[in-house]
């Protein structure tokens, strides 16, 4: 029969890789429980009309990108391909503006997008959000940005910058798209293909083009912070001020604008010369007006998104993480009395809150005590007849090859609590025995 492989833009996620997985989770909770959000979980099937309405249809998410499908209810459904329309589906759902004015929440998950899968893209990818929803201060942008700064850093994600921009309100790029139409199409004959598209669903997409004809044609055009309205402007500058006090270096971008409707005023990205180009670590912004596109109250918010993926090949640039080690690896003579008794010292051991692994094959007993070599253990507890008749275990030290002989009150009483200084002292014991 032939072989069943994994879609085409999904990875697995295998034994060895988890580890940087468990580093870079355990990097987010702690930051994120420091500064007080609390983790939110939405369901990864939603209705397509909320991307539709959220996202925007003139984005290419929504145009090229979404797995929408029809169910048995003849209901329009899609698999997320992002996390904050969702979030604030589930706030107005359930009412927790009620509740709770500030909202401040995380999130991380699997999100899905029909895209050309590469290195750091996938169409199944993993992502990290946080969303402060309920405040349109400044400083919550910046608390919002500086927590991705601070968690880079942490990671040791090499040499990436923050990019900002302000783009306005919905009546600022309003008055700014019909000049910049106006402008491009002179050059129509000129833009590249995807951009005379945009030009009619989306022009703002045009000013994050890659392609350098396109790009020369926009140095002389109109620029969107020339029609900023003032509270834009003072909220920009601001943020500017904020971030200057926190020694968070940024550069402002006026071509920066994000690839969703959503967003208003702060946009913002972290980028790096590292990946190629798929060099936005980072992205996020302020979407103040999501909540009533929804159907809901108005709800001002700020977030962003991390691909995991993406931030795994960073991390691993800088990041060694050692084999994880065992405390014990558990041998014993192949009698039904010896495999009795470790098994029920490998439940003992494990309740006392260490590693450990008990060797269930039937080989024999020299080549069990040769395989706890290769499981990283520091010790191999060996378990046989004569140590069952006298009601001890014999220990070896894998690193210095010492063995020794313990009674089993001693050593389960040495272990009642762990500590690292616990293997010294059954070194110690063995003397006094």
């Amino acid at each position: 029969m032939n072989l069943i492989n994994s879609l085409r833009g999904t990875c697995d996620i295998l034994p060895d890789e988890i580890k940087y997985w468990n580093f870079i989770e355990e990097k987010i909770k702690n930051i994120l429980l420091n500064a007080n959000y609390t983790e939110i979980r939405t369901p990864l099937l939603e209705m397509k009309e909320l991307f539709d309405r959220g996202v925007g249809q003139g984005t290419d998410i929504v145009n090229k990108e979404m797995y929408s499908f029809k169910d048995q209810g003849n209901r329009e459904i899609t698999l997320r391909p992002e996390g904050t329309a969702g979030i604030i589906r589930c706030i107005i759902e359930n009412k927790l503006y009620i509740q709770k004015p500030i909202q401040k929440l995380w999130y991380l998950g699997p999100m899905f997008r029909y895209e050309r899968p590469q290195n750091g893209r996938q169409r199944q990818f993993n992502q990290l959000g946080i969303e402060y929803i309920g405040s349109q201060d400044a400083r919550a942008d910046t608390e919002v940005i500086n927590l991705a700064y601070q968690l880079l850093n942490q990671l040791e994600v090499p040499e990436f910058t923050l990019q900002l921009n302000s783009i306005g309100s919905l009546e600022d790029r309003s008055k700014y798209k019909k000049n910049l139409v106006q402008y491009l199409k002179r050059y129509y004959l000129d833009l590249d293909e995807d951009s005379k598209i945009r030009l009619n669903i989306n022009p703002l997409r045009i000013l994050d083009t890659k392609e350098e004809k396109t790009q020369e044609l926009l140095k002389n055009a109109p620029q969107l912070c020339n029609f900023l309205g003032e509270n834009s402007k003072r909220h920009f500058e601001h943020l500017c001020i904020y971030l200057n006090s926190l020694q968070i270096p940024f550069k402002v971008n006026q071509q920066l604008v994000r690839g969703l409707d959503y967003y208003n005023d702060t946009a913002f990205e972290f980028k790096t010369e590292y990946l190629g180009s798929q060099d936005t670590i980072c992205g996020g912004g302020r979407y103040d007006k999501l909540s009533e596109t929804l159907g809901g109250p108005y709800i001002p918010a700020i977030g962003w998104a991390i691909g995991i993926e993406r931030l795994l090949l960073l991390v691993k640039q800088k990041v060694l993480l050692s084999e994880a080690r065992l405390d014990f690896y558990i041998v014993s003579e192949n009698s039904v009395r010896c495999k009795i008794e470790s098994i029920v010292l490998l439940n003992e051991i494990i309740n006392k809150g260490f590693k450990a692994e008990l060797d269930t094959t039937d080989a024999s007993l020299r080549k069990k005590i040769s395989r706890s070599y290769k499981f990283y253990s520091t010790h191999c507890i060996i378990i046989g007849e004569k140590e069952i008749t006298t009601n001890k275990v014999t220990i070896k030290e894998l690193q210095n090859n010492m063995q020794f002989t313990i009674t089993r009150e001693k050593f389960m009483k040495l272990y009642c609590t762990k500590t690292c200084q616990a293997i010294n002292t059954l070194v110690t014991a063995k003397n006094q025995i």
